[in-house]
This record gives C-alpha cells, sequence and structure tokens, in this order.
C-alpha cells in the first residue's frame, strides 16, 4: 500500500510525457514506431494500470469512464515505451488540438483532415494497437467495472465506426468531421439575430406571439447574444491551449459587472442588428436594458476595477480568468426609511440570470475544520487533513467579450452547496430543521457579500467564505494545469494568479497545502513555486482593512494551513534573522502577538508573492515609506505601482452615448475607443465656441435625464439648471461625506440669512449623494441619516430650494452611476490626504466631462498632473507627512483655531434646526472637542473656498466648457487597457488574438489552427 501511494505521489508530480517529447507530431497507428515494446510488455504494462487505478477507485469516485481511464493509462504506456507513449498515446495526440475546423468552410472529409479533436470529447479516438491491446487486458481482469468499461468502450467504437461510415470518413476522424458541421460562426445580420431571437422565445422562454413581454423578449434576446458569446468562450480557450499560453488568474471576492446586455451588444459590434429586431418586434433596446438585474456580485471600486480589467483584458487578447463568489442576495438592497439606511437582501437571481452558464461537471469538495494526521514514511513527515464538514464549489461560468474582437474570457464563479442534499433519517424522525440543516449551513457561505463580521459567527463566515472561494479556484486552476499535460515543476511558466487585495490571500497557503500534501511535492520546492506564482495588489493604507485573522479562529477552522503559516513564517524569519532585530522581526512577521495572537494576511501576501503593486503613485509611495516600510527594506524590487484605470467602452461608448457620438464626429474616428491617448486631439478644439455649444447641449440632455430619474426614484424635483454637484462613493469616514453634508448646512444658512436680491446671485445648487454603508458601520450609517434630514428640511423650504436642493439616491449600484456619471458638473473627491489609496470614480467623471473638487490624494494627483491643472479644483493639506504631523499634534494636546463658519453649523445641528432628537449630538462633540482624526475641522475654511471656486467658475460658462473639454482630452492615462498591459507584463503573459474578426464573413475561411 505504501509503494502504491509514493508511486501516485511520483507520478503526480512528473508530466506524464518528458518535455523533449511533447511536441512531437501524433500518429494515427502504432505500427512502425521505433522502440514499439513487444505485445507481451503492453500488457504487462496495461495489467499495473488496471490493478492500481482500481486500488484507489475510492478516492476518486464518479471521475472514471473510458476516456478517463484510457487518459491515465498513457502514463503507464510511457513506463513501457516512451516512443510509444510520445508518438501514439501522449496528451498531443489524445487532447484536443483547436477546434478550429467548426470555423472553416470544408467539407466534413476535409475538416477531418485537419486532424483537430472533437469538442465534446476529451480525446482523440485511439490508435488500434492501443486500443486493442487495452480492450484485451481490461477483458482479462475480473472486476465487474472493468468488464462494464470494456463493453462501453466497444460500444463506443461501433458508434464511432458506424458514424464514420455515415460521413465517409476513416473512424478515427468521425467526431472531427461531425463537429465539422459547426464550422461557421452564428451569422452577424439582422435576419439571423432576428431569427435567433424568435427561436428563444418560443423554445427556451416557451412563449408565443400572443403571450410575449418585455421581458421574455429581453431574455430571449440575451441567450442569442450568449450564443455567439459560448462560441468566442469556447474557442478563445481551446486555442489559447493549443498555443500553450501562460495564463493568468484574477482572484477578486467582488466583480462588479452592473448589467451585461448593453455591454455585450457594444463589445461585438451588433447594436444596430439587436435594436432594429427590438423594434420589429415592439420594444426599444433602452427599455429592454431596463429589465436586466444588476449582477450582486460586488459593491465599491474593487468589484468594479476588477470588471474594467476583465473587459481590458479581453479586448487585449490576453488568456486570463476570473474567479469570484456567485453571491445569491449580493451585499443588500439598500432602502431609506424613516431618514437611515435599512438592508434588504438583494435577489438578483430570483428570476434567474441568461448570462451564466451552469456548470454541473464543475464540482470540488472544500473542507472545514477536522483534524491533521502525521505519519512518517522513510523518515519523511506526510500530513493528511482530515475535514469534519465538507462542502462543494459549483462553477458558473459568465463570458465576458472583448471590444471588437472574438476574444472570451471566462469569468468563473462559485456557489456553495451541501455535500449531503438531504437528511431522510432525520426527516422521517419528524426533525425537519436537522433534515435540511447542511444544506442551510453549505449555502450560507455564499449567500452574503462581507457577512457582518462583528460576532464571532460572522467572522468565521467570512473567513469561511474567503477560503472556500480559494480552494476551489486553486483546484480548478491545477486541474486545467494538469490536463494540458505540464509537470508541476513548470507551474510558474504556465499559471500567474493576481490576489486583488487580502481577501483572496489564503489561497497562498491552499496552493502549498494541495501541492504538498496532495500531490506529493516536497515543502521548501511548493514554497518557491508559489512564490513565483503569486502576485498581489494592497488596495488600501487602512490599518483596519488590513484584514487579520485570530489564529483560534483559523486553527480551528483551516488546522493543516494554521500549520502551514506557522512553518512559512518560521521559514522567512529564519531567512532574514541574521541581518535584523527582534523588533524589525516583530514588524514583519506573519504572526502577530496583541492583542491577540493573529495571522496577518498582507504580510502573507507580501511574502509569498513575487510582485507587490499600489493602485497609485501617492499610495505606492506611502506603502513603501510607512505601511509596510520594512518590507520594501526587504524587498525593494517586489514594490511597483500599478495606477488604476477605467474602460471606455463601458464608461462613455456604453454610458454615454451621445458624448461618443459628439467626439467621433469631431475627431473623425472611434479609435478612441481603443485608445484613449486619441482625445488629446479634442484640445485644439477646447475653446471653440459651436463645440462647446455643441459639448453642453450633450451635458444637459443628460442632466435631464437625471432628473426624471430623481423625480421617479424619490419624488424630488430638482431643476436641471442648476450646478449638478455629485458625492456617490462607498460611505465612510475617510472619505468624508460628513465634510461635504456640513458643508450644504453651511450653504444653506447662509442662503437663510439672504435677501431675495442677494439670492438671484447665487448659482443653484443640486447636491447628490450616494452610496452604502456597512451594515455594522454605525458612525457612517449616522452620517447617511444626517444627509436625508438635511434633505427633508432643505427641500421642504419654499425660501431656498430654488437654490439649494439635496437628494441621497438610494442603492447606488452601476446601473445607477451610468446615469449620474454623464448628467455630473463637478464630482468630488475629498478624501483625507493620504487615505485613499486611488479611487476609479474620479476617471469616470472625467471622462464623462465633470470637473472635480477634490483632495490631492489617491488618483486625483495623477489627474491633475495629466490635465495641467484643468478642471481639477484642490484644496486642504497636500502632503500624508502633514497629516501625520498634524495628528500627532491633536495626541499632545495640541487644538486648531476655532472655525467660525464649522462652529456656527455645529451650534445649529445642537440646537435642533434638523428636528432630530439628539442623535447627532455625537458628531457635534466629535467635532467640538477637536477629537477629529480625518481632519474636517481643520479643512473646513479651506473647502468652502474651494467650493465659491467652483460657483465662480461654473458662472462663466465658456470658460467652464473649455475646462471640461481638457480635462477629458487629459484622461488617456487612466484606461484600464494601459494597467492591463502593465499587468501583464508584470505576469509575464502575452496576447494571443483569434485569428478570426468580427468584421469578417461569417463563412469566411479561416488559417490553420494547428499550433503546429
Amino acid at each position: 500500500m505504501a509503494e502504491t501511494e509514493e508511486r501516485e505521489a511520483t507520478s503526480a508530480v512528473q508530466s506524464p510525457v518528458p518535455k523533449e517529447q511533447r511536441d512531437l507530431p501524433p500518429s494515427d497507428d502504432g505500427a512502425g514506431i521505433e522502440g514499439m515494446p513487444a505485445e507481451s510488455s503492453m500488457y504487462e504494462a496495461e495489467k499495473d494500470f488496471l490493478s492500481e487505478i482500481y486500488g484507489r477507485e475510492q478516492s476518486e469516485p464518479g471521475d472514471l469512464g473510458p476516456y478517463r481511464l484510457l487518459e491515465q493509462l498513457s502514463q503507464y504506456h510511457q513506463r513501457a515505451s516512451p516512443a510509444l507513449s510520445s508518438a501514439a498515446l501522449s496528451p498531443q495526440s489524445m487532447s484536443p488540438t483547436p477546434r478550429m475546423e467548426r470555423r472553416h468552410s470544408l467539407d466534413p472529409k476535409s475538416a477531418a483532415e485537419l486532424g483537430s479533436g472533437p469538442r465534446s470529447a476529451k480525446f482523440r479516438i485511439l490508435p488500434m494497437h492501443a486500443l486493442h491491446s487495452f480492450l484485451e487486458a481490461a477483458s482479462s481482469t475480473p472486476t465487474s467495472r472493468v468488464r462494464d468499461l470494456y463493453a462501453n468502450t466497444m460500444e463506443e467504437y461501433r458508434i464511432r465506426t458506424e458514424l464514420a461510415k455515415d460521413l465517409g470518413v476513416e473512424p478515427q476522424h468521425a467526431m472531427d468531421a461531425l463537429w465539422a458541421t459547426q464550422q461557421t460562426y452564428t451569422a452577424r445580420n439582422q435576419g439571423a439575430v432576428r431569427q435567433q431571437i424568435i427561436h428563444h422565445l418560443e423554445h427556451t422562454v416557451a412563449c408565443s406571439r400572443f403571450d410575449m413581454t418585455p421581458k421574455n423578449t429581453m431574455t430571449a434576446a440575451a441567450l442569442s447574444l450568449r450564443d455567439r458569446l459560448i462560441e468566442y468562450l469556447n474557442d478563445s480557450n481551446v486555442y489559447f491551449t493549443a498555443m500553450s499560453a501562460k495564463r493568468a488568474y484574477y482572484m477578486s471576492i467582488e466583480f462588479l459587472i452592473g448589467r451585461s446586455f448593453s455591454n455585450a451588444v457594444n463589445n461585438m459590434r451588433l447594436e444596430s442588428e439587436f435594436r432594429g429586431v427590438l423594434a420589429e418586434l415592439g420594444t426599444r433596446m433602452e427599455e429592454i436594458v431596463q429589465l436586466e438585474h444588476d449582477a450582486g456580485l460586488g459593491n465599491g471600486g474593487l468589484g468594479r476595477l476588477a470588471a474594467c480589467y476583465l473587459d481590458s483584458m479581453a479586448t487585449l487578447n490576453y488568456p486570463v480568468w476570473g474567479y469570484g463568489i456567485r453571491y445569491k442576495y449580493g451585499m443588500f438592497r439598500q432602502e431609506i426609511i424613516n431618514k437611515r439606511q435599512r438592508e434588504f437582501p438583494d435577489f438578483w437571481l430570483a428570476e434567474g440570470t441568461p448570462w451564466e452558464i451552469e456548470r454541473n461537471d464543475v464540482l470540488y469538495a472544500v473542507g472545514f475544520y477536522g483534524v491533521v494526521e502525521r505519519t512518517d514514511t522513510g523518515g519523511v513527515d506526510k500530513y493528511k487533513w482530515h475535514a469534519a464538514q465538507t462542502v462543494c464549489a459549483k462553477a458558473y461560468d459568465t463570458p465576458v467579450p472583448g471590444y471588437d474582437t472574438t476574444t472570451c474570457l471566462n469569468l468563473r464563479l462559485w456557489s456553495s452547496q451541501p455535500s449531503e442534499e438531504f437528511d431522510l433519517v432525520s426527516f422521517n424522525k419528524g426533525d425537519y430543521a436537522s433534515a435540511i440543516a447542511s444544506r442551510q449551513e453549505a449555502e450560507a457561505i455564499t449567500s452574503v457579500l462581507y457577512p457582518d463580521d462583528s460576532t464571532h459567527a460572522g467572522l468565521e463566515l467570512r473567513l469561511k467564505q474567503q477560503y472556500f472561494f480559494s480552494s476551489a479556484s486553486l483546484q480548478d486552476i491545477l486541474a486545467r494545469f494538469v490536463q494540458e499535460g505540464h509537470a508541476f515543476d513548470d507551474l510558474p511558466d504556465f499559471v500567474a494568479i493576481q490576489l486583488n487585495d487580502t481577501h483572496p490571500t489564503i489561497s497562498v497557503v491552499e496552493l502549498i497545502r494541495l501541492l504538498v500534501d496532495v500531490h506529493g511535492m516536497p515543502f521548501e520546492a511548493a514554497l518557491s513555486i508559489s512564490r513565483r506564482v503569486f502576485f498581489f495588489t494592497n488596495h488600501t493604507v487602512l490599518p483596519e482593512a488590513l484584514e487579520r485573522w485570530p489564529v483560534s479562529l483559523m486553527a480551528a477552522l483551516l488546522p493543516r494551513h494554521m500549520q502551514l503559516i506557522y512553518d512559512i513564517n518560521w521559514e522567512f524569519l529564519e531567512s532574514i534573522r541574521a541581518d535584523h532585530d527582534e523588533d524589525f522581526l516583530r514588524a514583519v512577521s506573519i504572526i502577530g502577538e496583541h492583542p491577540e495572537k493573529h495571522v496577518r494576511m498582507a504580510n502573507l501576501a507580501i511574502v509569498m508573492s513575487g510582485a507587490v503593486n499600489g493602485v497609485a503613485e501617492l499610495h505606492t509611495s506611502i506603502l513603501k515609506s510607512r505601511t509596510f516600510k520594512q518590507f520594501h527594506e526587504l524587498y525593494p524590487e517586489k514594490f511597483c505601482n500599478k495606477t488604476n484605470g477605467i474602460t471606455s467602452r463601458r464608461w462613455l461608448k456604453v454610458a454615454n452615448p451621445q458624448l461618443s457620438a459628439l467626439i467621433t464626429k469631431k475627431l473623425g474616428t472611434d479609435a478612441w475607443v481603443k485608445d484613449l491617448s486619441v482625445l488629446r486631439q479634442l484640445e485644439e478644439f477646447a475653446d471653440e465656441r459651436g463645440f462647446q455649444q455643441e459639448w453642453m447641449a450633450v451635458k444637459r440632455l443628460n442632466k435631464d435625464r437625471l432628473a426624471a430619474h430623481i423625480q421617479r426614484l424619490t419624488g424630488i424635483e430638482v431643476c436641471p439648471q442648476a450646478l449638478f454637484d455629485v458625492h456617490v462613493k462607498r460611505i465612510h469616514e475617510y472619505k468624508r461625506q460628513l465634510l461635504n453634508i456640513l458643508s450644504v448646512i453651511y450653504r444653506y444658512i447662509i442662503l437663510k440669512r439672504m435677501s431675495p436680491e442677494q439670492r438671484e446671485n447665487v448659482v443653484p445648487r443640486c447636491t447628490i449623494f450616494g452610496g452604502k454603508s456597512a451594515a455594522a458601520y454605525a458612525r457612517a450609517k449616522l452620517i447617511i441619516n444626517l444627509i436625508n434630514v438635511v434633505a427633508s428640511v432643505v427641500n421642504e423650504d419654499k425660501e431656498t430650494r430654488c437654490w439649494l436642493t439635496v437628494v441621497f439616491l438610494p442603492d447606488y449600484n452601476v446601473s445607477l452611476a451610468e446615469i449620474i456619471i454623464p448628467a455630473t458638473d463637478m464630482s468630488q473627491h475629498i478624501s483625507t490626504t493620504g487615505t485613499e489609496a486611488s479611487g476609479t470614480s474620479n476617471m469616470k467623471f472625467v471622462l464623462n466631462s465633470a470637473l472635480i473638487l477634490g483632495t490631492l490624494d489617491g488618483a486625483t494627483i495623477e489627474i491633475n498632473e495629466e490635465s495641467d491643472g484643468h478642471g481639477v479644483i484642490t484644496f486642504g493639506i497636500s502632503t500624508e507627512a502633514e497629516v501625520e504631523e498634524i495628528r500627532a499634534g491633536y495626541a499632545q494636546g495640541e487644538q486648531e483655531e476655532n472655525c467660525v463658519e464649522l462652529d456656527s453649523v455645529l451650534a445649529e445641528i445642537a440646537d435642533g434646526l434638523f428636528r432630530d432628537e439628539g442623535q447627532f449630538q455625537p458628531i457635534v462633540d466629535e467635532l467640538s472637542g477637536r477629537n477629529d482624526y480625518y481632519l474636517i475641522y481643520r479643512d473646513f475654511e479651506d473647502y468652502l473656498r474651494g467650493q465659491q471656486r467652483v460657483d465662480s467658475l461654473y458662472r462663466d460658462q465658456v470658460k467652464w466648457a473649455s475646462e471640461a473639454i481638457r480635462l477629458t482630452a487629459s484622461v488617456a492615462k487612466f484606461s484600464s487597457d494601459r494597467a492591463a498591459t502593465e499587468y501583464a507584463d508584470m505576469w509575464g503573459i502575452s496576447a494571443f488574438p483569434l485569428p478570426t474578426s468580427l468584421c469578417e464573413e461569417e463563412n469566411r475561411l479561416v488559417m490553420d489552427m494547428d499550433p503546429e
């Protein structure tokens, strides 16, 4: 038994075929190959194989069929004769070569001659010699399951033979010829679109022309798009495999993709065709788009960044996969009730989604709790984790199309399911709750994004969630790697894994566990490989956002991983101990000691990653000089900057079609869609009066649309002539929505003191807020409460409401952003200097010609530099060092000079101007007592001066238009295409554009896809 286990471990870490033999051409016949073994040698090798495979049958339940068996058989043939294995049974001869014959206008026989493998089967039909040899060995084995396999394989061969006869080809080419019937892409003309939508209406949605609804039409139209996306997705993956491409895997706890219909139609260049067919069916595309739910897969900038990067990677033809979680209820649906945030489940999947592909065949077991068994095998310690709870991870795939390319990437999301569906014994005893308890406990893991971690149960669920998605993703990555026939030593040559913040960091430990415990690799080798596979993006400098897990929790939930974390930490500290003192070692240790022992996930990610990047120049500088100062001293070469970016396809072409059309008309090209540097040409038209008028007319159209939406959503009437002042993002103290609403109160106080004649000189202002607070974040929820209370008072005041309106738009998401951002005149990005890593909403507003009022923080600094100050109004403390100096002074008892303006605001709140019952007194006390960590008191006066500059500029609409145009023209640096290229360079991956184009005729003969 030990010998068998040792053999399994050995075979698992070696490639089935030596590297020097992998490129040998396949053969259709085993005869005449030099080095062919005698029949008896083959027979013995296959008997050896059969006895072993059935000895471990229980460890791979349900994973053994004729083709799976034949795949493993090739490893034994290779032992008997490398020449036979490489020529007749190598992965190259058994695995599918590119399935591109379906894109050729060839008859079945010609298509078969291309030698391409079938889509539905994993392998080509085997050479007759090898097949006969296997069947002979199988038939002589007295195991009933072997006899079944023998019979199944013979039946498979009989079917193939009959199929070949019908198609007029040899048996080994039968499946190739069958799939050659799929030799063209689905047609792109309006007639084909019409036919496919009608087909899905009747055969998928199951409705007739008499009971067709707009929702039915949306589903059918989305499914017809998905049909095309699946073709591109399959061909992309086959092509990447055929080209032996190194793949990158982007792991993120969030993917804020929003709605998919308009994005897919745009990227596939099918808008006019679908618009025409939908009109024929009696509806408008704009109406159809509104029927789709936003995917509940994220909350803020982290998830939207991930979505932008997948769009860019697809557009640039990089071989990349996204991995995340399929949340059943999203984060939550926000409602404002009694002027307070209330959280409700986001049932975004209630009606299903036409975009995802349910993969019932992609399931992985993920364990929790239990014990670790250690055994001594020949002087080497072996460990086996016996999990006490096991759940299943089931894959759901969402195609991500690139723009103007047939490359389509995959976003694979995991859903948790019970390993045991139903406890019938408990049910029959009347214990109905226990009968379904395992299902409820398993499904809870992927129910909600960011479960409340204020309790131990919530904290444990968060860690469960992160490990669940990390383990499933790593198992899937390794399964694909093994299937392609690579050796684990070569893993860094074919796999790069990007950790999007600390949430997936447990993946580092999981990979080592899989390599060491499952595949038998030595710990030191696994450590070395992991450090060359992983890359880490940090998204924050806030200490509370750098995840830490109590050792007690980690050890209970993931006992083997806690052991490995100790081993990793020991190896790391020992490697640097000789050159550093104990204080330094304590600072960089993966294990923290106070207030309780905890695992520092950011430290783990840095130690185990090949590169660490910040997301803006200031942010990266802070990481090097403060947050991870000691690590930068250890590994200066690891740290780099990758300033965030956004996709112009989603945030201008789709979100603002009128401005897109105007830009294209003026520049005479739409090349800017894939190259934002083209927008620089707008600068020469910035002072052209006619163009300015067209530019501002587009802004007015978008403001009219937003005003109508606000009326429908909240009942508040706003004036489109007013300056639309927008502050939409996650509600957090460091983002300083409090600073904004306090200035609104001050503006209201001043307006109340003015005479009607004085008010005529005031710039009308509509201040719009949006964003969610974490459910357990009491102070952020109090700020939302204050905004809504102020809005109710200000909007009801007949004296001032023509000059000041306040709106809080609930449940801010991607679709709402696509309405708000194009309509914005001025957007606020006013975080305390040194707290915002980058931000991407500032880039979206700039792309849509909104000026910025902001601090010199995050990417706003770089926007200001790129625009030479055009359209960016800054205020407040300018450096992070100055912020630290002020905070140090506060700690020593120093106080700011009185700010008369803010003091008057605080006094009005305390005196009950907003009819509160004391709920806002903590805010008054905190600021009055100068307990002002985020420097609202310090910055308030300068912030008001910035607001005055905004008013002054808005009065001069010619100057305003010029600044807006120049600002939009400067946005090239902030393209996600630029960022994606930088990440690809870091990962060491190359672009592999498919040799097909959206512009080609669907029956065009494309180049031979054989990678040779």
